[in-house]
């Protein structure tokens, strides 16, 4: 059973990612069976398997479980008709009735240090503050607060990770741009938020 599971994991690894007209930092990693479009990730930040994100700006340190949805399309619930074959460009269905140019397409920012749990849905144009954490299967239509937990159907605030002062301190130490050897060495009070904004101020 070890042995099957082994092969599984491996076969997995094998596949590649589809990345088309995006940065990718080298500290990143982008897994297999991703879909990366007109994306920029930057340092120390990661995208788990089978994931579709388009027109995004992810921030450092951010986590990506696998089958996450970031922006995507957007169909004009204005007009008379929804279809594709209303408007320009290509897509799914080759005929054109008419080829009217549809709204621009919004940009997704994902802050710093953010975790989105697994088959996520973020839709187009919205912000997910520093520091928040998305529950997974949560569809998320509105701009989420820096350090917000939020989950469901549509998205709701469950709670803030930390109080108003400590995100406060947070947001205002920028950690995630410090040098590599500063962070180390901060890094050690990682698991005590008070004591890390103390030593970040000393």
């Amino acid at each position: 059973m070890n042995l099957i599971y082994l092969w599984s994991k491996i076969f997995r690894k094998l596949g590649r990612a589809a990345i088309k007209k995006s940065y990718i930092h080298k500290t990143s990693k982008v897994e297999a069976g991703s879909q990366i479009v007109n994306t920029l990730m930057e340092k120390y930040s990661f995208c788990g398997y089978d994931c579709d994100i388009s027109n995004c700006e992810i921030g450092c340190f951010t986590s990506i479980a696998n089958g996450v949805v970031i922006g995507g399309g957007m169909h004009p619930i204005d007009w008379v008709g929804t279809s594709p074959v209303f408007y320009e460009g290509r897509d799914s269905v080759k005929a054109k009735f008419s080829e009217f140019k549809r709204d621009e397409t919004k940009t997704t920012i994902i802050g710093h240090d953010v975790w989105i749990g697994r088959n996520a849905l973020i839709k187009q144009g919205v912000t997910v503050g520093n520091g928040a954490v998305v529950g997974m299967g949560s569809v998320v239509t509105k701009d989420v607060a820096p350090y917000a937990i939020v989950g469901g159907n549509p998205a709701k605030l469950i709670r803030y990770r930390f109080s108003d002062e400590i995100i406060k301190e947070l947001i205002a130490s920028k950690w995630w741009e410090l040098p590599e050897n500063e962070l180390k060495e901060f890094a050690t009070n990682i698991k005590d938020p008070e004591l890390f904004i103390e030593k970040l101020k000393a």
